[in-house]
């Protein structure tokens, strides 16, 4: 992870670097300023040759004395020794030199003195291998400031065979030649310029003047240390923030993992998720806190699991231990009525396993199936109707009857239309089986603020108030005398309020009094979130 981190970080500044690095418009600005200079400098030296060394045959053919020129032009380029004069003839050919000297011994050629390294060892070693890799890379250059890389001039003392010089000294004179630039193979950036020598508007000459542009190197250089020096400390602190981050984020983000993996194993509960980390008010904290959170409810649900599979182990054992006791019974019983009241107790035990372990089906699916829909937003007005319509279809003799008070429309809530019938039709089948003969049944909806309150009453015997919670346990069970024992499994309510706590609501019971606080009947209210 700090890899990756220093890698996103770093390598943003890297690429601005290398391209603050790779852009040539420094550059460009210092040799426009070089060559500025020098063509200025060649003009004086064009202008001084024009007005000394030219002699007028007559005014239409003014004629260039090289006796002249010679030392003129060396005088003018003593001042500068890393520079270099030649003079030429308008048809190319060289005639002056700066750098030759004429004795009784013959010509000599003075050769500059090597500049005194000044930046040391180590800044040429980085200058050398930094103009090795730039010249690798292809360079954008204004069309005017062109670069020979690959010249093949040895130094300043070309010969007039170097096309070129030969190009720059028989150039049309008419507009302004472009210099020649080149980097010879030690490196040196040479610059030359040509500048013709006039009188009375007739060229008799073309001056090329040289110079050894180090400067332009030695600026960049400079520069490009500058932009290292200040890169290397940015990416100093890069690292020290990445490094950081990797303590505040990825680290802590390790520990949870190893944390879900100590779950996953089954490593033991308490303190799972390190306490520290739930306490950090981040992104990293939220995360802890979901997971810790996530832990729990696994693990209750893991409980409410075994609870479960004990309740329906002991349950299931009630009718099997019932069927058993009467076929032990039914093989030493003769008498033939007798056996019918046995027969009729296992085929009663029966039909309540299958009865149990329907309801036990359904309640192992309700969390699932919820789980796997997703919730809409539902009209619960025609569903209320709906159901009124089936209970007075399905009405008999001495039933109760039941009474709905509901908005005709507009009770929307976010439920899964299946479910939630279910929990109704439960809830309604429960408080038929209280009501007195001939009694009645309320079944009323309204909104109260966020939620849709949906309440069912009965005029029954009411439920105990120590058992108001209990009804909703799994298997318990509180029938009126009237029904025979084992008709229901004891689940009803149980996965009603499963159903209504997955929808993100809440059913209670609660019970119905007067004024005197007599018990008028049982009321279950389910209230759920608005759609």
């Amino acid at each position: 992870m700090l890899r990756r981190i220093l890698l996103v970080n770093a390598l943003p500044l890297v690429m601005l670097v290398a391209t603050l690095l790779y852009l040539d418009q420094y550059q460009n600005g210092l040799l426009e300023a070089e060559v500025g200079a020098l063509r200025e400098q060649a003009r004086i030296y064009a202008g001084a040759l024009g007005e000394s060394a030219v002699r007028e045959q007559d005014t239409d053919n003014p004629k260039l004395i090289p006796e002249l020129a010679r030392p003129l032009l060396r005088r003018l380029t003593e001042p500068t020794p890393n520079a270099q004069a030649k003079l030429y003839t308008p048809d190319g050919q060289l005639i002056v030199d700066s750098r030759v000297r004429e004795g009784t011994g013959g010509a000599v050629t003075a050769q500059p003195l090597s500049p005194v390294a000044e930046r040391g060892r180590i800044l040429d070693t980085i200058g050398w291998l930094y103009d090795r890799a730039l010249t690798l890379l292809p360079r954008e250059r204004p069309k005017q400031i062109v670069v020979d890389e690959n010249s093949t001039a040895q130094g300043l003392d070309w010969q007039p065979d170097v096309k070129e010089e030969l190009r720059l000294s028989t150039s049309d004179r008419s507009r302004e030649m472009p210099p020649y630039i080149r980097r010879l193979r030690d490196d040196r950036l040479l610059i030359t310029v040509a500048v013709p020598v006039e009188r009375n508007r007739h060229t008799v000459g073309v001056v090329l003047l040289t110079r050894d542009a180090r400067g332009v190197d030695d600026s960049l250089l400079a520069v490009r240390l500058s932009i290292l020096a200040l890169f290397g400390i940015a990416l100093a602190l890069t690292v020290l923030l990445s490094w950081y981050l990797s303590l505040t984020i990825a680290r802590p983000i390790l520990r949870l993992a190893t944390a879900a993996a100590s779950m996953r194993e089954g490593k033991g509960r308490t303190g799972a998720v390190p306490a520290q980390l739930q306490a950090r008010g981040d992104e990293v904290g939220a995360l802890a806190v979901a997971l810790s959170d996530s832990a729990t409810a696994l693990w209750g649900r893991m409980d409410a699991i075994e609870r479960f599979a004990v309740d329906v182990a002991h349950e299931i054992k009630n009718p099997l231990s019932s069927i058993r006791s009467a076929i032990e019974t039914l093989r030493r019983v003769e008498d033939p009525n007798q056996q019918k009241r046995l027969l009729a107790i296992i085929g009663e035990d029966v039909a309540r396993l299958d009865r149990l372990i329907s309801d036990i089906s359904d309640a192992s699916r309700v969390d699932a199936e919820l789980s796997r829909i997703a919730t809409e937003a539902i009209d619960i007005a025609p569903i209320l109707a709906t159901l009124k319509e089936i209970h007075d279809a399905t009405l008999a003799v001495h039933d109760p009857i039941m009474e709905l008070d509901a908005p005709a429309e507009g009770l929307i809530v976010q439920a899964v239309e299946g479910r939630l019938v279910q929990v109704l039709r439960n809830l309604i089948a429960n408080a038929r089986s209280f009501s007195l003969r001939g009694g009645t049944i309320g079944l009323y909806a309204r909104e109260v603020g966020a939620v849709v309150e949906i309440s069912v009453e009965d005029d029954g015997p009411g439920i105990p108030d120590t058992k108001l919670e209990h009804i909703f346990d799994r298997f318990y069970s509180e029938r009126p005398p009237t029904e025979a024992f084992g008709g229901h499994s004891g689940l009803g309510l149980s996965i009603s309020r499963q159903i209504v706590e997955a929808l993100r609501g809440r059913i209670s019971a609660e019970n119905r009094r007067d004024e005197t606080g007599r018990i008028l009947g049982a009321r279950f209210v389910v209230r759920l979130p608005k759609g």
